[in-house]
């Protein structure tokens, strides 16, 4: 009997454990949530995120996420949770503390934009309350705006709230030390001037790639590469470091041209394009042919606000059979001989880069020979009526203020150039004529404008590309002239350098016009077709319906003596064929 209460109590005491352990394995419902602290976000946005729901078991684990998710609006410093017990189960209550509200964002070590400039990007405002999430994505367009601008390296430093006032810093990285290795020959300070970062300038990776696209453009090295390296004392410092491999830089140039009037030519040059190192350009070339020709000359290139462009230089022409022609026709056929030298100099205005100025000393001597009529017949010298306003010395000086508006550090024109000359000039007569002064003016504008997003919206061509777009080219001149101007100093239109579809220097006069407009279409890498319309007339009389114009096509073949120009031009008159190097503006 005894042995029979006894494991009757056993079974009662296993029993009470097995029910107690079901009802502790069995989790309260979830019979309300709620949210406390808060004043500024409302309940409803909190709850949106949580996953604990009413009449569904309590989970610790998802309150948990409960937790993380609230914390992760961003709005709240803290979050926590209180777990009450309740008739039928239990209310869940987090607990939260919101970041103070905005009363301004102040910025630090920028330099590069105003903190006006930077809250343009902020989705931040001073009256809300701080959230630490889009302040973060904030931050971002922040760094993306420096990005944009080239300063890539810029980062946050630090950012601090309180009292409602946001602080951030920024670390603008400066530029330490710019080394130069590699060069034997150029000189440091040609390589120094074409980088466009100096010591203590911000570094900005966008004008280091101009830097190193004008220093591949010198056409001195075979190559440039440029290494970066953080200063051991301040991290916020870079040293630049640049290393060129250089080239030889004297080249043989051959070149061979067509003038309807002065037919075929062929000719030599050697070009040292850094002389001593210093980046000057000495050349000695010769033509020959029935137009031919010497010249020397010796320049120095770079210009800039300090430093002076200058040149000087000696020519000598022996041209054959030079046509004055009138309205298409010959009146005299001749010989000249012209002598000449000059000098000059120019720099960039102080204040803007993109405007210059050069003036150009010039004197040079012609002689004629050989005069002939429609006929053929030979005129004597001292019965040619022109010669006391056509052979004789010429000095001039000759003044051009430009403005160069190209987009720079790029393979292909864009942009415009406006230039503006006066040229004051004496003329003295080998024949006893009076002396003849005189002054010119002419403006000219040259135009180039890539067509990619032009063409795109009309027709689908695959024609060019970003690095060879197609172009639409202008250039557009006019001259005016006073006093009494020689007959060897008024404008000259006609031929393969002005006015295609005529013969050379078929116009003549004190007055001129001219406009070239082409349309280049790249088709492969070194072929491209041209299409274009000359329009020009030059006279003593002008008329604007005198004018004459002509249309034509040509093909350029990229070779290693240059761009080869072949153009065929249809005139008033008569269809020319025109042959040369080089573009014509």
């Amino acid at each position: 009997m005894r042995c029979k209460r006894l494991f009757a109590g056993f079974l009662v005491f296993f029993a009470a454990i097995f029910t107690a352990t079901a009802v502790n394995a069995q989790s309260p419902l979830v019979v309300g949530v709620g949210v406390r602290g808060n004043s500024e976000v409302i309940d409803e946005h909190i709850l949106s995120v949580v996953g604990t729901k009413v009449g569904e078991p309590l989970d610790q684990d998802q309150i948990q996420e409960d937790i993380d998710a609230i914390y992760g609006l961003g709005f709240f410093s803290l979050v926590d949770v209180s777990v009450t017990p309740q008739m039928g189960g239990a209310y869940v209550e987090f607990q939260v503390v919101e970041n103070p509200v905005i009363e301004k964002v102040e910025f630090t070590g920028n330099t590069v934009f105003t903190d006006e400039e930077l809250m343009e990007v902020l989705f931040t405002r001073p009256g809300a309350i701080f959230n630490r999430v889009f302040f973060r994505h904030d931050l971002q367009r922040v760094i993306e705006k420096y990005e944009k601008a080239g300063y890539t390296m810029v980062r946050v430093g630090d950012v601090r709230v309180e009292d409602g006032t946001v602080e951030v810093r920024i670390l603008e990285p400066i530029v330490g030390d710019i080394i130069i290795q590699g060069n034997t020959r150029t000189r440091t300070y040609v390589i120094e001037r074409e980088i466009l970062l100096k010591k203590g300038d911000l570094f900005n990776t966008t004008l280091l790639r101009h830097s190193l696209a004008s220093l591949n453009q010198l056409g001195f090295f075979e190559d440039v590469s440029l290494g970066f390296e953080p200063s051991e004392e301040d991290p916020s410092v870079i040293n630049l470091v640049f290393t060129v491999e250089e080239k030889r830089t004297t080249r043989l140039g051959l070149s061979i041209g067509h003038g309807t009037s002065s037919g075929w030519s062929g000719g030599a040059s050697v070009t040292e394009s850094n002389l001593g190192g210093r980046g000057h350009i000495a050349e000695v070339a010769f033509e020959t042919g029935d137009r031919e020709q010497y010249w020397i000359t010796y320049r120095e290139p770079y210009m800039d606000q300090e430093h002076y462009s200058w040149r000087v230089g000696f020519y000598k022409r022996d041209w054959e059979d030079v046509e004055d022609n009138f309205e298409g026709e010959t009146r005299y056929e001749y010989d000249e001989d012209r002598t000449g030298f000059y000098a000059g100099m120019g720099k960039k205005f102080r204040n803007d880069e993109k405007l210059s100025w050069y003036a150009t000393l010039d004197w040079h001597n012609i002689e004629l020979s050989n005069i002939r009529d429609r006929s053929g017949n030979v005129i004597p010298l001292d019965e040619f009526v022109d010669r006391e306003e056509r052979a004789g010395d010429t000095y001039s000086i000759t003044g051009t203020l430009s403005y160069n508006n190209r987009t720079k550090y790029i393979a292909y024109p864009e942009g415009e150039v406006y230039s503006l000359s006066i040229e004051q000039g004496l003329f003295k007569s080998d024949y006893g004529g009076d002396d003849m002064n005189y002054t010119k003016y002419w403006v000219e504008g040259r135009f180039y404008r890539p067509l990619r997003e032009f063409l795109g919206g009309f027709v689908d061509l695959d024609i060019g590309s970003e690095e060879d777009p197609v172009i639409f080219a202008s250039r557009v001149r006019y001259g005016s002239s006073s006093g009494s101007v020689p007959w060897s100093e008024q404008y000259e239109l006609g031929g393969d350098t002005t006015l295609r579809g005529y013969e050379d220097d078929e116009f003549r006069g004190d007055e001129m016009v001219l406009g070239n407009f082409e349309l280049r279409l790249p088709v492969q890498e070194s072929f491209s077709l041209v299409f274009f319309y000359d329009v020009g007339y030059a006279s003593d009389d002008f008329s604007f319906s005198d004018v004459k114009d002509s249309v034509g096509f040509g093909i350029r073949v990229r070779t290693p003596l240059g761009n080869l120009r072949l153009d065929v031009a249809e005139g008033d008159y008569e269809t020319y064929t025109h042959f040369g190097f080089g573009e014509l503006f």
